[in-house]
């Protein structure tokens, strides 16, 4: 027998959940496999080449840039400090003499006779890669990072901006529909990812940024809301390199949204515990997700996943949402998958499949107007 599948995001209490944690150039790995580390402990780190600073001696000095050489005061690989002569002219009977400085600190990396520029390079950059999720290491890969491995709560939401970060879950809304408001975020939630209902107003984004949250978490968000948080409309490539103060992830979609039951549920379940959050989202090729990472300890944890599960598939039983009008956001079981393509309201005929919604209606929707929530 046939079977269907569909994209899905991941709501469950328990996964085996794995990252690379990889410096952009090679460096030094400071763990070894078998060690359990924290989300804010360094794995990696190297050091990223000086910014370059251009200076034109022979236009500074009026001179020909073949003569430079013979006015530098300073050589190649020679430090220089701010402000430090460069070069200086020879004058007339030792009078008259010119010199220029150098603009930065660093280290003197050319000297060109073509072009009459000396070229420094600044000091080196560090860059230090964290675990990012506590866990314990199961692969190092040499001169570049490990691989960590943690047991662990685990929510996809359907969009996000901001990097990762990281604090303890604290709930501000008492529902999954209620709205989340800046009166809702108080002084005791700075430091921690703030987990709300339904729609984040922006009223309440610009609370969590004052009081320096580390992530809000809600159902909903105004599109005018996001636009105003930004002072930008955000482009439709790839998100995470925002830096407004503070992570968000939306769970459901844009609007007056409410969070999904389950994941209101979870969220709640596991307050006080410390979370991972990542809001980079990216909508083409590779597309990625925004997450929420609880590692867990309990040993029950494990007896609330689904290992023998197929990822994707789309049976009786599983839960879906709807992503497309006329039921956009609807949420709901599947109760049958008809075999035969059937005539839609526009008259074009599709795969369906009947949706047994919360609220108990059923409804016919297209299979390719749904996504899965997989656990």
């Amino acid at each position: 027998m046939a079977q269907a599948y569909t994209p899905g995001l991941t709501v469950t209490p328990w996964t085996r959940h794995r990252v690379r944690r990889i410096l952009p150039i090679a460096g030094n790995v400071t763990r070894s496999v078998g060690d359990t580390v924290a989300a804010t402990d360094v794995v990696a780190e190297t050091f990223m080449p000086g910014n370059v600073t251009p200076v034109n001696v022979a236009n500074l000095l009026s001179m020909p840039p073949g003569d430079i050489s013979e006015c530098m005061l300073k050589q190649v690989g020679d430090v220089v400090e701010t402000d430090e002569p460069l070069a200086e002219t020879k004058g007339i009977f030792g009078f008259f003499k010119a010199n220029c400085t150098s603009r930065v600190a660093g280290t003197i990396e050319t000297i060109s006779e073509v072009t009459g520029q000396v070229i420094i390079r600044g000091a080196p950059l560090p860059v230090q890669v964290t675990a990012y999720i506590s866990g314990e290491i199961v692969e190092v890969i040499a001169d570049e990072g490990v691989v960590i491995e943690s047991d662990a709560a685990f929510v996809q939401g359907i969009f996000g901006i901001g990097g990762e970060t990281v604090g303890p879950v604290m709930m501000a809304c008492e529902s999954p529909g209620q709205e989340l408001t800046p009166e809702r975020i108080t002084d005791e939630m700075a430091g921690a990812v703030v987990i709300g209902g339904g729609r984040m107003t922006g009223e309440a984004v610009t609370r969590a940024i004052e009081i320096g949250c580390r992530a809000v978490v809600s159902g909903g968000l105004d599109d005018a809301d996001l636009r105003e948080i930004l002072g930008y409309d955000l482009g439709v490539a790839i998100t995470g390199s925002e830096t407004i103060g503070v992570t968000l992830v939306v769970t459901e979609g844009f609007g007056e949204i409410a969070m999904a039951e389950r994941t209101f549920r979870l969220l709640g379940k596991l307050a006080g515990r410390e979370a991972s959050v990542n809001g980079t989202t990216q909508i083409r090729a590779g597309v990625m997700r925004p997450e929420i990472v609880i590692p867990r300890d309990d040993d029950e944890a494990q007896t609330c996943g689904h290992p023998d599960r197929v990822a994707g598939l789309l049976d009786v039983g599983t839960s879906v949402r709807v992503i497309r009008d006329p039921y956009f956001g609807v949420l709901g079981t599947v109760v049958s998958l008809p075999s035969e393509p059937q005539v839609l309201g526009s008259e074009s005929r599709a795969r369906v499949l009947n949706v047994e919604a919360t609220t108990g209606e059923t409804v016919v929707v297209p299979r390719a107007n749904v996504e899965l929530i997989e656990e």
